[in-house]
């Protein structure tokens, strides 16, 4: 169930676009993950100014990784939407979300790993222009995070966080009931907000990774940071986090009580059809590398 909205913002950086793909794990279809291949070159062509030379370095990078993630990670993927199907299935428990978390946490980590051996190189080659233009592109996403999640008083920013978890629940379960309603309305009301502290500690993390590129020990250092996206963290960052989450897990199994059986059946449905999507994926991209 955690999977239903694993947070992304923390990763957004030049790393992001080989990250689309693992961060996708909860929402794949074939459309979306040949789009997805595209969306990842675009972010890492935008983040990266590259030409001729290192344009095709990362290119073929970027194939490197994706048939990895096509033969390592989407088996993984659909073990997981499986487990996940059976467990809410027989009814969610606090232990199964602090499973779904540790589970996906793990697999994203081996996603940024596979990602940082194969963008490292590329980072190393960075001239001072170039990493200026990263540096810019990482300010224009820091004002982006703001003016989506910084925007208004307390007030306003509990209230649109009410109304994307309403929308994200309802894409999984449908019309949500009254009491459904009013466990996203006491999460909403009652969890931390943490958008001040999140960007603090993103641009603590992004000057990280400049200071990493601009000495250019990418290959020896970057997938200690990559997969180290939680260490570091002011203390205040770190009671709030694990209080939002902590709120977040309440909803979610106050939810999973209020459960109709069609309510139920749909969400397991989906992540059974998602596994078997899965699945395909995979065996397609076995294919693929077996002819060349």
């Amino acid at each position: 169930m955690k999977c239903l909205s694993w947070p992304r913002s923390s990763i957004r950086t030049a790393l992001a676009g080989f990250a689309v793909l693992v961060l996708a794990a909860c929402s794949a279809t074939q459309l979306v993950y040949d789009n997805g291949a595209t969306l990842l070159r675009w972010r890492a062509t935008s983040y990266l100014d590259v030409h001729e030379v290192q344009a095709k370095d990362l290119e073929r990078r970027i194939d490197v990784f994706l048939a990895w993630h096509r033969t390592t990670a989407l088996p993984q993927y659909a073990q997981l939407a499986e487990a996940c199907a059976a467990r809410i299935d027989r009814g969610l428990r606090r232990a199964d979300l602090d499973w779904a978390y540790d589970t996906f946490r793990a697999q994203l980590e081996e996603g940024l790993r596979a990602a940082s051996r194969e963008i490292a190189p590329v980072l190393d080659t960075l001239a001072p222009e170039q990493i200026a233009h990263l540096e810019q592109r990482i300010a224009e996403d820091n004002a982006l995070f703001a003016e989506e999640y910084l925007d208004g008083d307390g007030t306003a920013r509990r209230a649109r966080r009410e109304e994307r978890t309403v929308t994200r629940l309802e894409d999984w379960f449908g019309p949500l009931t009254a009491a459904q309603r009013a466990a996203v309305q006491r999460y909403s009301r009652t969890a931390p907000l943490t958008a001040e502290l999140r960007l603090s500690d993103r641009r603590r993390r992004q000057a990280v990774l400049l200071s990493i590129v601009r000495t250019h020990s990418a290959q020896r250092r970057l997938a200690a940071w990559a997969v180290g996206w939680d260490q570091g963290r002011e203390p205040a960052y770190a009671v709030a986090s694990d209080a939002h989450r902590a709120a977040y897990y309440e909803m979610l199994l106050a939810i999973d009580r209020t459960l109709s059986a069609e309510q139920r059946v749909s969400v397991t449905k989906r992540f059974r059809q998602y596994a078997k999507e899965f699945q395909l994926l995979a065996r397609a991209g076995r294919q693929r590398a077996s002819v060349r």
